[in-house]
């Protein structure tokens, strides 16, 4: 049975962690999440969400298997592990990590690589990879450096201290929070709304906020009218332009539209 699995259910997919109650990052997780990436790109899906089976979202990695492995197959383990979550990044299609119980190491940086985190107010995100005299190696430091600032990044990965969902949104390492028992209906909501959303607009603002990420403002304004102007012409938005242009006429705020992603 494979770890981990994709389901499609309408406009959305969902990429599932299957290896509870702890959903390590053991030697078949990068190939199986590769493979469940691969086929959410070639769906044609409008949003795709990353899930865990039981209590938790995953510990990170196995450890248990790495003693006695040379560093190099460490390294190549990594490095899949790397591509694997960078593939999530390169989609077109907006990301939502769904978090309950404990998102340890590889776990944390897991939900990291998506666009919107929704957390339990009682789950915990740990860089526990100090704990073995490591450092997150899979994108957790340099992503958390993104969203809370550099000192608090330097904070969680060298003394590995917990965060609680309700601080992760607080601090923006969540996006939404939710209590335990309305952690589905908060997710589901937010997962709607993306769905029914105006997909190649949201396709554009992952392109353009990477290019900050990696150039800064000045690197965003050189690419932002080549990376925004070709949705001038789409369906979305010229319907978009006219609901709005209706609704000046009336001096009324233009109201909530259900897209078609074209």
């Amino acid at each position: 049975m494979k770890s981990i699995r994709f389901e499609r259910d309408g406009k959305v997919g969902h990429i599932v962690l299957a290896n509870p109650p702890y959903n390590r990052l053991d030697q078949r997780f990068a190939q199986c999440l590769r493979d469940a990436v691969h086929e959410a790109s070639e769906a044609d899906i409008r949003v795709l969400v990353i899930r865990a089976e039981g209590p938790h979202f995953s510990l990170g990695g196995e450890v248990r298997e790495w003693p006695g492995k040379d560093l190099n197959w460490f390294r190549t383990f990594v490095a899949e592990v790397n591509t694997s979550y960078r593939a999530i990044e390169a989609l077109r299609v907006p990301t939502v990590a769904v978090v309950q119980g404990l998102a340890f190491g590889g776990g944390l940086e897991l939900a990291l690589a998506c666009d919107f985190v929704v957390a339990a107010t009682d789950a915990v995100f740990r860089c526990v990879e100090v704990t073995t005299a490591m450092l997150p190696i899979a994108g957790a430091l340099q992503r958390l450096a993104e969203r809370v600032g550099r000192s608090r990044a330097s904070r969680f990965a060298m003394l590995g201290e917990p965060i609680p969902g309700s601080l992760a949104g607080e601090l923006g390492i969540a996006t939404h929070v939710a209590e335990p028992d309305q952690l589905e209906r908060v997710a589901k909501a937010l997962v709607t709304k993306l769905a029914d959303g105006p997909t190649l607009s949201y396709a554009a603002t992952r392109t353009l906020l990477k290019t900050w990420s990696s150039g800064g403002v000045a690197g965003a304004d050189i690419a932002m009218l080549d990376i925004t102007m070709p949705l001038y012409l789409t369906e979305d938005a010229t319907r978009g332009f006219a609901n709005t242009a209706e609704a000046f006429d009336r001096d009324e705020e233009p109201a909530d539209m259900v897209f078609y992603g074209k």
